[in-house]
């Protein structure tokens, strides 16, 4: 991979979270406004508001409810509910055709072509999620013996890639999956990929150069106001 590809990654990235991940998560806020979108607990939502606030007043209870929400679970949720259509906008080039497979690449630094399934981060997958991706990649040994031209060694070709976070962080469903495929993790994922030792860097600095275009504080202060008069009108 050239310098300009990899330089249309991180514009493609960008556009990505801007259009698609910042613009939800704008929308996701709004939507707060409403009591109802909380399943609010009368015991612990006074209590976390005084823990937070110094009191349980509307506002407080409101903003005990919103910043949780705003700041993690929204945000988080809508990354991971996003990943296929990372996949589709940033890494396009990379698109496989076999079933099961999101992108296939040449390794940078082993020279072999590998056939990856892409996961957002470490703690992104359940039990199920293990026997899927291990079934996908029986399909592809089958494959393999099917067409040995192709010189697949699905031990070490058949990989997951994880887009962020640290192997040593890996839970222990991928942990059960690297037993017998090469789960790659941040920025070892990245510069396979890429080739670029620092590419991984330089794109958690093209998304962090997003946020400084997207200022949500009035959005969330006009939802914490709007959520604290409905709060107020319940109780």
């Amino acid at each position: 991979m050239d310098i300009q590809q990899r330089q249309q990654i991180l514009l493609d990235a960008k556009a990505f979270f801007k259009n698609t991940i910042a613009e939800n998560h704008v929308k996701n806020t709004i939507k707060l406004k409403n009591p109802d979108e909380f399943n609010i607990n009368p015991f612990l939502a006074p209590y976390l508001a005084n823990f937070a606030f110094g009191d349980d007043s509307p506002e407080s209870i409101a903003k005990a409810l919103v910043y949780p929400r705003v700041l993690g679970t929204s945000i988080t949720t809508s990354f991971g509910a996003n990943i296929q259509n990372f996949c589709n906008v940033v890494l396009e080039s990379y698109a496989s055709l076999i079933p099961g497979i999101d992108i296939e690449f040449v390794d940078a630094i082993d020279g072999r072509r590998k056939y990856c399934q892409t996961k957002a981060g470490p703690n992104t997958i359940n039990k199920d999620d293990v026997t899927t991706i291990l079934n996908h990649f029986k399909d592809i040994r089958h494959l393999a013996r099917t067409n040995r031209h192709l010189g697949i060694n699905t031990d070490i070709d058949c990989i997951v890639g994880v887009l962020y976070g640290s192997h040593d962080a890996l839970s222990a469903f991928y942990k059960t999956i690297d037993q017998s495929h090469p789960v790659l993790c941040g920025k070892d994922f990245w510069h396979r990929l890429t080739g670029d030792e620092s590419f991984y860097d330089a794109l958690i600095h093209a998304f962090a150069e997003v946020a400084v275009d997207v200022d949500g504080r009035d959005t969330i202060e006009e939802v914490i106001a709007a959520l604290a008069q409905g709060i107020a009108e319940q109780q």
